[in-house]
């Protein structure tokens, strides 16, 4: 079943990679971030994701699992051997209490862990000024600016042969500004506080319409041009905190996300009883017949954590209430499906044929 799960997580993690890659892929095409970037950020969003499909994943699995079993008259075996079916949800909730272990290393650590990185990686990708993010011999901009260039030296990182054409604001006036430079590089002066530079070598500055008396042609051996600067941003998002922090912290959205990492690990075991339940079927009936509803359950057990989560953020919910009405719901339903499915305290004695003519007699 383990193995189960780890596929089931495996192919949906790989559907979520690969629509996010298709979103990023399109914004480092546009120049809006370098690929480097692209791929750190999918990497670091894996355990997010994960912390999100393994309870998913791990009741597909049981699903699919037991009603194997059950089709092919394997349970049949099982409980003619001597295992009852108490029994065998003692075996499902030690499966389901690795998979336990696994989401609250998830959770509690890894997954605020790699979320603090992207956040932090986000920010100093904000710092970087659009000119880091240049593809060679392509024509990029946003429709003011346009800029080119021929290549990256290979040690040093400067631009070779590069063409800027923009705008700037004179008497409220915009102004045509091109610039052709034999190389250009971005430098940061920290006596300057900190402002991003863009020195261009060996080039000419054309300003202004031709044909005009405004028109200039400037040649230089060195111009700078300062590149404009987004601040530091502080982070401050609840997942990217430890769950130590948000233990003490007194903020509704921080409670929201503890309770959010506590129902993920929780609904573990609790599905797992569900599943156990609704995986018996009939060999006639087929292994697909209960997992509509099963999955249906499912979705809703997750629709009211998502729902919870985000009323506790708004303080609709106390946060002493939290999640756990959600979870004592389903814990309910998951006993007596428990009950009625496998008929735990209600057996029916068999009776014999000699019994059953002396009762017809009589």
């Amino acid at each position: 079943m383990l193995v189960s799960t780890a596929g089931v997580t495996l192919i949906l993690l790989l559907v979520i990679l690969s629509s996010r890659f298709v979103t990023y892929l399109g914004r480092a095409t546009e120049g809006k971030m370098t690929f480097e970037f692209l791929f750190a950020i999918l990497g670091y969003h894996i355990p997010y994701f994960v912390q999100i499909i393994l309870p998913i994943a791990f009741f597909l699995s049981l699903l699919l699992t037991f009603g194997r079993l059950y089709i092919e008259n394997e349970m049949s075996v099982l409980f003619s051997s001597g295992i009852s079916k108490l029994k065998l949800a003692g075996y499902t909730l030690g499966i389901a209490a690795i998979v336990f272990s696994i989401s609250a290393g998830l959770n509690f650590w890894l997954t605020p862990t790699s979320e603090y990185k992207v956040a932090k990686a986000v920010n100093e990708q904000g710092q970087l000024s659009s000119f880091s993010f240049l593809i060679p011999r392509r024509f990029q901009g946003d429709g003011q600016r346009t800029t080119y260039i021929d290549n990256f030296t290979p040690k040093e990182g400067w631009m070779n042969n590069v063409f800027l054409s923009d705008f700037v604001r004179e008497n409220g006036k915009s102004i045509p500004v091109q610039m052709l430079a034999s190389y250009a590089e971005e430098i940061k002066m920290d006596s300057k506080g900190g402002q991003n530079y863009l020195v261009f070598k060996n080039g000419v500055r054309y300003e202004g319409v031709p044909g005009t008396a405004a028109y200039r042609v400037t040649e230089f051996d060195t111009y700078a041009m300062r590149m404009k600067s987004s601040p530091q941003e502080s982070i401050t998002d609840p997942t990217t905190r430890s769950t130590y922090d948000l233990i003490k912290s007194t903020d509704p959205e921080d409670k929201a996300e503890l309770q959010w990492r506590i129902a993920l690990v929780i609904m573990i075991p609790i599905l797992s009883i569900i599943g156990l339940s609704l995986s018996q079927v009939n060999p006639r009936q087929g292994r697909f017949f209960k997992m509509l509803p099963a999955i249906l359950l499912m979705i809703t057990y997750m629709a009211l954590l998502i729902w919870g989560k985000t009323a506790i953020g708004k303080e609709k919910i106390p946060a002493y209430l939290g999640l756990w009405w959600i979870h004592g719901i389903f814990l309910i339903i998951a006993l007596g499906l428990f009950v009625q499915y496998n008929q735990v305290f209600s057996r029916k004695s068999a009776r014999l044929p000699a019994q059953l003519d002396s009762e017809s007699k009589q």
